[in-house]
């Protein structure tokens, strides 16, 4: 097997002396930047999409220019690898194609590739990506409801192993956000609603993905969405103008930093802050990465935060998305131009932009004299030094061989099935004929299923063909969510909790016929009141496998998860709901840390 890993080779060190791996890194980064042109730092500040494919063609699914434009025509190095691949050596592959063209430049500046959450059930392009080859973990909500530090740590490593055999080095999360707002949408990629859970998990997560010491086997962690997300008015989010403010009926602010200051001391490296726009607080009223209160204030002064700070993706410039023209997320700002909110988000304190590809705007500033290059140097070094201490100058190739070996190993798969199984939260289970429990189901008993193949219910009982033929019914539903106007909205489950009368009457039709087992996947905390008084048991899901559900179901596994959240008993209650507060549901109809033994 080829070793790709070792050393690079493309450019002696005389000629490029910071590729000297004795030097000290600060000394690497300062014979680099004395070399660097204006256009070539501008570059730097630029972390935008990508997808595996040719470097010398566009992306016409994701509508980026090529990889050889980006690289070698705008200077940039910093990629969001977006969607996902059928092998992980052909992401590998990619990724080593892509090292190449960046070390075949003047400065032969490597690459630092990130990526979204991509090991669990979500397929969200602005939020997560689906596992493909990847071993497979509950959402994040899930590890919050298995509430084990050590599991979450031990995912995280794992995770950490797959990134970096295929090239990926950054990871754009975690998201440590409170889910205080039941209708917001990106509540299943948090730790839930608790603060100090969060916070715990959180540092756990971290961990995981930097390893012991930050190095060349680490995955740099960008926390998000300083300085909390949650707190969304009608818990809409601002991907979208209607959502762009964040309130604070509650006075809650300071209790949305408790899980960024452990994230702080577990080591993160990176942060981003999130589109919001902070309503009726002492701090400036426009977006966060906009936001000079927040970012230099709060972040860099008050926190003493010396790392990487990236915007969230879009501030700057109107983009079609799925064929719909979605306005740049420049929330309190709008009315200033791009080149305009470039600067606000430079002297806010940020050092990147993320999603966004036009360097020829920050040069421009240069040039006009309005941002000073020292400015630039500053973040340069920030950037730069990332790539130095992860060890990309030094090795920047990965073995594609061994990457197909180590994503996706039996050991990982069977971890992540494991963790599946034990974060699934049993909320009801009631009494057939007073006598037992419905949970656990036996084996070999008629089984009538929906949303669960054929071929799987085969596996553990007889498929029946309807309620009136089956011993027991199992009815596996998802939470609900409004639909909006555009394919991206539709991706953000957002709106009313409530499941629709269809759904409802569906559900109670055949709990009429046959004793009912319902299981929710709870990527927002809907309300089940229905649900409860019809089914023979209810159970919750963050992202499951139909085997990893009926190995609970019928006994198999034994499930240890725990609410991360409280559960609303009626729409009333969410309206009421302060979206800052946890813990602020009216008489929920299970309350945080609820789960049923088996």
């Amino acid at each position: 097997m080829t070793d790709l890993t070792a050393t690079r080779t493309d450019a002696p060190a005389a000629d490029r002396p910071w590729l000297d791996a004795g030097l000290p890194v600060d000394e690497r980064v300062e014979l680099l930047l004395a070399e660097m042109t204006l256009e070539e730092k501008a570059g730097l500040f630029f972390h935008t999409m990508i997808a595996v494919g040719d470097l010398a063609e566009s992306n016409p699914a994701f509508g980026t220019p090529s990889a050889v434009d980006f690289v070698e025509s705008r200077h940039m190095t910093h990629f969001n690898l977006l969607g996902t691949a059928p092998s992980a050596g052909e992401i590998a592959e990619w990724h080593n194609a892509l090292q190449r063209l960046a070390a075949s430049t003047r400065l032969g500046i490597p690459v630092s590739l990130s990526s979204d959450p991509r090991h669990s059930f979500s397929d969200n392009p602005g939020a997560a990506i689906m596992a493909g080859p990847f071993s497979q973990w509950p959402e994040t909500m899930g590890l919050a409801a298995i509430g084990d530090e050590e599991l979450v740590e031990r995912f995280a490593d794992i995770a950490r192993q797959e990134y970096t055999a295929v090239g990926l080095r950054v990871a754009l999360h975690p998201q440590v956000d409170l889910a205080t707002e039941p209708r917001w949408s990106r509540a299943v990629a948090t730790f839930g609603e608790d603060a100090d859970l969060s916070a715990r998990l959180g540092a756990a997560y971290i961990r995981g993905f930097q390893g012991a010491s930050f190095g060349a086997g680490s995955v740099s962690t960008m926390t998000k969405h300083f300085p909390g997300g949650g707190p969304q008015k009608d818990g809409e989010d601002p991907h979208f103008a209607y959502g762009r403010e964040q309130v604070y009926p509650g006075d809650a602010f300071e209790l949305h930093l408790t899980p960024f200051e452990a994230a702080f001391d577990a080591g993160t490296r990176q942060v981003m802050p999130y589109y919001g726009m902070p309503v009726g607080t002492q701090y400036e009223e426009v977006g966060f990465g906009f936001n000079k209160s927040v970012i230099t204030g709060l972040l860099r002064e008050r926190y003493g935060f010396d790392g990487v700070v990236c915007t969230d993706w879009g501030l700057l410039t109107d983009a079609e998305i799925f064929g719909d023209r979605h306005p740049a997320r420049a929330w309190g700002v709008e009315h200033l131009s791009p080149r305009e909110r470039m600067k606000k988000v430079l002297d806010a304190g940020a050092d990147q932009f993320g999603g966004e590809a036009c360097p020829e705007l920050l040069v421009e500033l240069v040039v006009d004299g309005d941002i000073a290059e020292e400015r630039l140097d500053a973040s340069a070094r920030r950037l730069l030094r990332e790539k130095f201490v992860l060890g990309l100058f030094d090795a920047p190739y990965v073995d594609a061989e061994a990457a197909g070996a180590i994503v996706g190993s039996p050991e990982f798969r069977a971890a992540g099935a494991e963790a599946q199984r034990a974060s699934i939260t049993v909320l009801t289970n009631e009494l057939i004929g007073s006598v037992q429990p419905t949970l656990p189901l036996a084996r070999g008993l008629r089984i009538y299923a929906e949303g669960i193949p054929a071929e799987i219910v085969a596996e553990y009982g007889v498929l029946a063909q309807g309620p009136k033929d089956a011993d027991v019914a199992i009815l596996r539903l998802k939470a609900p969510f409004e639909t909006r106007a555009t394919t991206f909205e539709n991706f953000f489950h957002a709106g009313s909790l409530d499941f629709d009368a269809e759904t409802i009457a569906h559900v109670l039709e055949v709990a009429r016929a046959v004793p009912t087992v319902v299981d929710v996947f709870l990527d927002r905390p809907a309300i089940l009141t229905r649900l409860v008084g019809a089914a023979s048991a209810v159970v919750a899901n963050w992202g499951v496998s139909a085997h990893a559900l009926l190995d609970v179901l019928t006994g198999a596994a034994h499930p240890k998860g725990r609410l991360p959240f409280d559960l609303p008993r009626s729409t009333a209650a969410v309206e009421a709901n302060r979206p800052d507060v946890p813990f602020d549901t009216e008489d929920p109809l299970f309350r945080f840390g609820h789960g049923l033994p088996l």
